[in-house]
């Protein structure tokens, strides 16, 4: 398999919901009938906003921005409150401002500001330092608001959010009109049968953010997936491998838990999920981890010393697609390469090809390749289907149902 064909015939942006990023699902689902296994795409619903027009004025000037998708629309005035944490004191300071953070929110960051009062949130993007002043293209996600109430939201560059402290602005207006509906986002599903009924899911996200070629985040474990596919699809397996490759990642797992929810009834024969999110680089650390028994983590680091592969393993809830399946009872890991963002930036214009090392690509697929081998091999698969307490409280805190504790 050519790894680089892969890279050059995805090197564009191709977000959530997109026409580019149908394109790039189709175009999976050719690699792997090429390789001889059939695949099909399973359509999910994601919520899509079109801007029509947006303005952002300080103190009567007009500054640089853009919407975040799904936030509603409509106009907003206000004074400018610059919050960088959200501690209770800073909190308290919210009511009736237009409020600037330097962070994102989640749900319950986000339900505080609007109890807090909250009229408008500014979110910043970018590096001061680089020669660019790109602004990111967001979406003010379902997940975050839940019951609450929308307020108008939008992104400004970094370096533009320093000017609005330093020159002490005082009122903002903010106005937003824009097209919201439901659009569509796909999973590129393919499958290697077993002698067993059960089976393993392999899974990685293709989807990028709206500046992103996404080729380390996350072509790379896309290119995983079809290595493994390639080295295994002519072998007697014990269990079956079934290929998820993820739709719309980047906005909060949506192809991974749409996965779980439309073929929940099958879970129970899965035995393992496999997550590919980031390999393949020049320079990084490669990590396996694993949201499932601590044996497991033993496990890879004993095969690793083994086959004298580096890896460091341990236990934990990753940030991608292995999260929803091991929410599911499903025991899940996540393999990365994680490089420095000093050398391989993520979600901005420099997720670029020429970050990766086919070379070591080449290596990455083929550890992966013989730890998957061995599990589909495996008479009975080894780890326990039942996720430790400290993992389920991990994931509760992630997917928003608890409280993190401080």
């Amino acid at each position: 398999m050519n790894l680089k064909h892969i890279f050059e015939s995805t090197d564009f942006v191709h977000a959530s919901g997109t026409k580019e990023e149908l394109q790039v699902a189709e175009f999976l689902k050719s690699q792997c009938e090429e390789l001889g296994v059939p695949a099909h795409l399973e359509g999910f619903r994601v919520a899509m906003g079109d801007i029509e027009e947006v303005h952002l004025q300080a103190d009567g000037q007009e500054i640089p921005c853009k919407a975040l998708s799904c936030c509603g629309s409509g106009v907003v005035e206000g004074e400018l409150y610059y919050m960088p944490g959200m501690d209770p004191v800073s909190l308290a300071g919210a009511k009736d401002k237009i409020v600037l953070l330097d962070q994102g929110v989640g749900f319950f960051s986000y339900h505080d500001l609007m109890k807090a009062g909250a009229k408008g949130l500014i979110f910043q993007y970018g590096n001061v330092h680089y020669p660019n002043t790109d602004i990111d293209q967001r979406d003010l996600r379902e997940a975050a608001v839940g019951e609450e109430r929308k307020v108008l939201c939008a992104m400004i560059h970094s370096g533009q959010a320093m000017e609005l402290v330093k020159n002490k602005v005082k009122n903002i207006r903010l106005e937003i009109f824009q097209h919201e509906y439901d659009g569509e986002s796909h999973n590129v599903i393919a499958e290697i049968p077993g002698k067993r009924e059960e089976y393993i899911v392999l899974s990685a996200h293709y989807d990028t953010t709206s500046l992103s070629h996404g080729a380390y985040d996350n072509m790379s474990g896309c290119a995983g997936l079809l290595g493994i596919m390639e080295q295994l699809k002519d072998k007697e397996l014990n269990y079956g491998l079934r290929f998820v490759f993820c739709g719309s990642e980047e906005r909060g797992l949506l192809g991974s838990k749409a996965y779980v929810r439309d073929h929940e009834s099958e879970l129970e024969k899965a035995a393992l999920n496999i997550n590919l999110d980031m390999i393949g680089t020049y320079l990084g650390k490669f990590i396996a981890c694993v949201s499932a028994e601590d044996k497991l983590a033993h496990y890879i680091s004993y095969m690793a010393a083994e086959v004298g592969f580096p890896v460091e393993a341990k236990q934990g809830v990753y940030s991608s697609d292995s999260t929803p399946f091991a929410d599911k009872s499903v025991p899940a890991l996540s393999f990365a390469r994680l490089a420095s963002s000093n050398v391989a930036p993520i979600h901005c214009r420099y997720d670029l090809m020429e970050v990766m090392s086919m070379e070591q690509l080449q290596k990455d697929i083929d550890f992966l390749a013989k730890f998957t081998e061995r599990f589909a091999n495996a008479v009975v698969c080894p780890v326990s289907r039942e996720i430790p307490e400290k993992i389920k409280t991990e994931l509760d805190e992630y997917l928003f149902r608890k409280r993190k504790e401080q």
